[in-house]
């Protein structure tokens, strides 16, 4: 049973800002109830003063700074104090459950790093299945909240299915496709970090592990030596960063140049009549039709938006389904 906190009625006319918030929870709070979901967005950049957005966490906050440079990368001091006092009179929490995040503008050969060590996880609940998050110690709390809608998509195909999910994270796709009865699923990253978290959230869930392996792998690769085993998949989920550099793979990904490759070495492994999901937060991504004569192509980027992110370029998501 989830549990979302009351707040007062009424608005503040003397702060857009806190009436927005309010507006925005009293919306959403309603299809949390509904779909028994307490990890979602209650503001999301949508004052040009405020550039934040932030998320509710199971009774936490996560407060996104988007830093308008890359001199620096805190917040005002005038307006964290304004968010948390803002935060604190509305859901009558303590400071101590706000989280700072900073995004900085960075080039695109720079990675985000680990930034904490506290190993403080807790869980929510999406539509009734349960995710560890952390809000310390990575830039990303484990769950991206805007692919709440693309996970739901996927699992409602996933009866009965194989499921493949490259650069699965920490498996969100994988467990909501395991929990609506997906006969088989396999999720491949590279990070030790994400692939040990994706298995403590299918644990989480009493979900066993024996039909949902886990692959600690580059995804170019594994596509490369999957197709030996001449393995087939119902529905494959690519959902890759828009450039990576890791030192476990021998070249710079970079999804506008790769996606080609990446989306025929996944159709090798497809099933007949199977679909490939691909999206992208990239906002100068390109998607050409003309490589895939093999699939019938959907953009389905307006299905995946959640109703609490008012940006629609958050991401873009095509379904690829095979032809007969």
């Amino acid at each position: 049973m989830i549990e979302l906190p009351p707040i007062s009625d009424g608005e503040d006319k003397t702060s857009l800002f806190k009436n927005c918030i309010r507006n925005n929870y009293r919306h959403v709070k309603k299809f949390a109830k509904r779909t028994s979901t307490d990890a979602f967005r209650i503001y999301d950049y949508e004052m040009s003063n405020y550039p934040f957005a932030i998320d509710f966490y199971a009774g936490r906050f996560c407060v996104q700074y988007f830093c308008p440079n890359r001199e620096s990368d805190e917040a005002p001091e005038e307006l964290v104090k304004e968010v948390e006092e803002t935060l604190i009179s509305i859901f009558n929490t303590q400071e101590s459950s706000i989280y700072w995040r900073t995004r900085i503008k960075r080039e695109k050969w720079e990675q985000y790093e680990k930034v904490g060590e506290s190993k403080e996880f807790f869980p929510v609940t999406e539509y009734g299945v349960k995710f560890w998050v952390n809000l310390c110690d990575y830039l990303d709390t484990g769950l991206f909240l805007d692919h709440r809608e693309t996970r739901r998509l996927v699992a409602k195909e996933a009866l009965g299915k194989r499921v493949l999910n490259l650069f699965a994270y920490t498996c969100s796709f994988s467990v909501h496709a395991a929990t609506q009865g997906a006969s088989f699923t396999k999720s491949v990253d590279m990070s030790n970090t994400y692939t040990a978290w994706g298995e403590e959230n299918f644990i989480l869930n009493g979900l066993s592990l024996k039909n949902h392996p886990i692959v600690r792998a580059d995804c170019l690769k594994f596509l490369d030596e999957e197709a030996y085993s001449h393995t087939k998949y119902d529905i494959i989920v690519i959902d890759p960063p828009t450039i990576s550099r890791s030192k476990k793979m021998e070249q710079m990904f970079d999804i506008q140049k790769d996606y080609v490759l990446l989306i025929q070495k996944a159709q090798k492994l497809l099933a007949k009549g199977g679909s490939i999901f691909f999206s992208t937060n990239s906002r100068r991504f390109v998607f050409e039709e003309q490589y895939f004569p093999a699939f019938s192509i959907m953009d389905i980027s307006k299905k995946t938006i959640p109703l609490d992110f008012h940006r629609p370029k958050i991401h873009r998501c095509w379904k690829l389904t095979s032809k007969p």
